[in-house]
């Protein structure tokens, strides 16, 4: 009763505070790992994560886990192209094979762009691209129309990863 809290045991309730503060000013999900980084970077020690993970227990605080949302809802394609390409990425002139897709870009505040491109397999240069705030068929279009442009008369075969925007029916 008369023993006086070691120097330890005091570090491991100042470590508690800090725990629990950062613990609500995250809303509960900062588990012992990012705890463990914050922990340091604020006290500028080495603090091992079994340690916190056991003042975590001692405190009883647990991570929230967060549910993953689900990216993609499958739906069954509206058509279906044959794989004329079937791995072969090489091309013997130029024109003869070109290769489409879209990429999502993420910028500032959460912010979208997506970048339509086609690129030429003989050189693997890219033909045309566009960038736009949405995802759509016209971006394939105008991408498309621009690489039509560049290359007047040609008649490539295009291969794209089927997706949805180069699947859907033109109303």
């Amino acid at each position: 009763m008369k023993r006086r809290i070691s120097p330890h045991e005091q570090e491991n309730q100042q470590l508690i505070k800090s725990m629990i503060l950062l613990y609500k000013k995250f809303e509960g999900i900062y588990g012992y790992r990012q705890l463990t980084i914050n922990l340091r970077r604020q006290t500028g020690q080495l603090i091992n994560h079994k340690r916190i993970y056991r003042l975590m227990k001692l405190a009883r605080i647990q991570a929230v886990i967060r549910r993953k949302k689900k990216k993609y809802v499958k739906s069954t394609p509206q058509q279906v192209a044959e794989n004329l390409l079937n791995r072969k990425f090489t091309a013997e002139r130029s024109n003869e094979k070109w290769l489409t897709d879209v990429t999502e870009l993420k910028y500032g505040n959460g912010q979208k762009a997506y970048l339509s491109a086609i690129l030429d397999l003989h050189d693997k240069a890219i033909v045309a691209y566009v960038l736009g705030h949405s995802n759509n068929n016209s971006l394939v279009f105008q991408t498309l129309d621009l690489a039509l442009q560049a290359a007047p008369g040609s008649t490539p075969m295009i291969h794209s990863d089927r997706g949805f925007q180069v699947r859907q029916e033109v109303a």
